[in-house]
């Protein structure tokens, strides 16, 4: 569907271009954006580069485990219905301590398996459990205390202080989580059956 949303977007453009006879501005703009997109894939690359190692060099001091074990209770608190050993547990942990230090591209292969050990759990395999839908929001709010992607983005474009934005991120991703785990607690209560009545 995005596909073809993307698709009506280009197609329109043209054609509202060739309306106007601007169609060079549009081709020149293509072109902008194509070198454009590559500059800044460039500039993310060693930023990334940096932080992925960073996060190798923490995880081999025993900082992700030590980060991973804080959010042990949390973890429980929100994934109820995952046993206390399951795999999943340990990718959910290893998704969110990425997620927390603003590495979202190392998050997402631990998302993916993480998601493939929930859907082992699953019964339904044809719905997304509550344990997915959980961490699925989770995932897309989550608190961040480095946006690591978008300072590079900020540095690449020249920004004075590429990491002036990390307090304002911090309370943006704060207030985006605590809301996703008040919508997911709510929706769970109110997809709980209710208990038949005594006598």
């Amino acid at each position: 569907m995005v596909n073809w949303i993307w698709l009506l977007f280009i197609v329109g453009g043209f054609v509202v271009a060739a309306l106007n006879g601007n169609v060079e501005a549009v081709t020149q703009a293509a072109f902008e954006g194509a070198k454009s997109g590559v500059t800044v894939c460039f500039g993310l690359i060693s930023v990334l580069v940096f932080w992925m190692g960073m996060m190798r060099i923490a995880e081999d001091a025993g900082i992700l485990s030590k980060l991973a074990r804080l959010l042990q209770p949390a973890i429980r608190f929100l994934f109820p219905s995952v046993p206390k050993n399951h795999p999943a547990l340990g990718y959910i942990m290893s998704n969110m301590s990425a997620n927390i230090l603003g590495l979202g591209n190392a998050a997402t292969p631990m998302g993916i398996k993480a998601m493939q050990e929930l859907q082992k759990l699953n019964p339904d395999k044809d719905t997304a459990s509550t344990a997915m839908c959980t961490l699925l929001a989770l995932n897309t709010s989550s608190v961040t205390l480095i946006p690591t992607t978008l300072i590079a983005i900020r540095m690449n474009y020249n920004s004075v202080n590429p990491a002036e934005i990390v307090g304002t991120t911090l309370i943006a991703t704060i207030i985006s989580t605590a809301a996703a785990i008040v919508v997911d607690r709510w929706y769970r209560r109110s997809r709980s059956p209710i208990p038949p009545l005594k006598g």
